[in-house]
């Protein structure tokens, strides 16, 4: 059943932020986002790296931290200000969800929680302020990735994830249901203006499956396959170049030394105007996950990035998706 939006959340958020990952070898993670990828160094320390998109002026939108295991720590959401924090604060204790206070480097005041569906969540009001690079051209490198967009999480039950977003005033741009029924398969929701900030997909969840950079156009995308091809990465590209039809975006997947996943991709669409309604799509519609080219390969489908401490759980919905495996078996 397709949830509605609430337009008077007990807070508001405005977009995707951050995202913190645990790595095995931070020396090799920082390396790679920085050189195959793209992002800038904003500060190293002894045990984590700062990265940001040419364009962002925030201190950081990704957090490599070392670890004894690879884990997507957190995912991160800003709000307006200081005062939506506190009044997240109050929704969660009427709403009983496990929260805390916490002092994070370089941002105000940091509220952390889990949703109903186990995802580790992090909301900040402000971050330090740096340089934006989006016109230092002679800095360029890679996929010239300019800021954070959105996040993929994969979730045993996309319903009750999706019923929780929407309460807090994301909208739904575009949505998977079962054919013929309004039974949820995947959501698309948004708050700062175009397709996505948080996605649930089925699966066996909760799992972080990918966080995602916009590029300036498609030849940038092409640019970073090279550059991980030539720098020895070309076997962690895990897909395309390709275009979904969810979202209209061209998109690359690649994977890091612990094998988090990030997306680059170009060209959203605006999903301002609040009379403008979601598009459906029927999961037995294949031009939703890509309008030309091959299947993804099982490794897309069922390989993502765990949170520390959360169980992970069989989907309440069951299927089989449309492999790379399985298209090469019929052919």
């Amino acid at each position: 059943m397709l949830p509605i939006t609430n337009p008077e959340s007990a807070f508001m958020l405005t977009r995707a932020s951050h995202v913190s990952l645990g790595v095995t070898d931070l020396e090799k993670s920082r390396d790679f986002y920085r050189d195959v990828i793209g992002l800038v160094v904003t500060e190293e320390t002894d045990d984590a790296v700062y990265l940001r998109g040419l364009e962002e002026a925030a201190h950081h939108s990704l957090v490599l931290e070392r670890a004894a295991a690879a884990q997507a720590h957190r995912i991160g959401l800003r709000v307006r200000a200081d005062a939506d924090i506190t009044a997240a604060e109050k929704f969660f204790v009427s709403a009983g969800i496990e929260h805390q206070r916490v002092e994070r480097a370089h941002q105000g005041p940091t509220l952390q929680f889990r949703d109903p569906v186990g995802t580790l969540m992090e909301l900040t009001s402000s971050m330090d302020v740096v340089e934006r690079k989006m016109q230092n051209f002679d800095e360029y490198r890679a996929g010239f990735p300019q800021r954070l967009d959105h996040y993929q999480v994969v979730t045993y039950d996309v319903q009750a994830a999706t019923d929780f977003w929407t309460g807090l005033g994301m909208r739904i741009s575009e949505y998977t249901a079962k054919d013929g029924t309004d039974e949820l398969w995947g959501t698309w929701m948004e708050v700062k203006g175009n397709t996505h900030d948080l996605v649930f997909t089925k699966g066996r969840g909760p799992r972080l499956h990918h966080f995602a950079y916009a590029v300036p156009d498609g030849t940038s995308l092409l640019h970073a396959a090279d550059v991980a091809g030539a720098m020895g990465f070309g076997d962690e590209i895990d897909r395309g170049p390709g275009r979904h039809g969810i979202s209209n975006a061209l998109f690359l997947y690649l994977r890091d030394p612990d094998q988090h996943r990030i997306e680059l991709f170009n060209a959203h669409y605006q999903f301002i105007d609040l009379e403008t309604p979601p598009i459906r799509w029927d999961i037995s519609n294949a031009r939703r996950a890509q309008l030309w080219g091959m299947p993804a390969s099982n490794r897309w489908f069922f390989e993502a990035s765990e949170f520390p401490g959360e169980p992970v759980r069989e989907p309440l919905l069951q299927a089989a998706p449309p492999t790379l495996e399985a298209y090469l078996a019929l052919h």
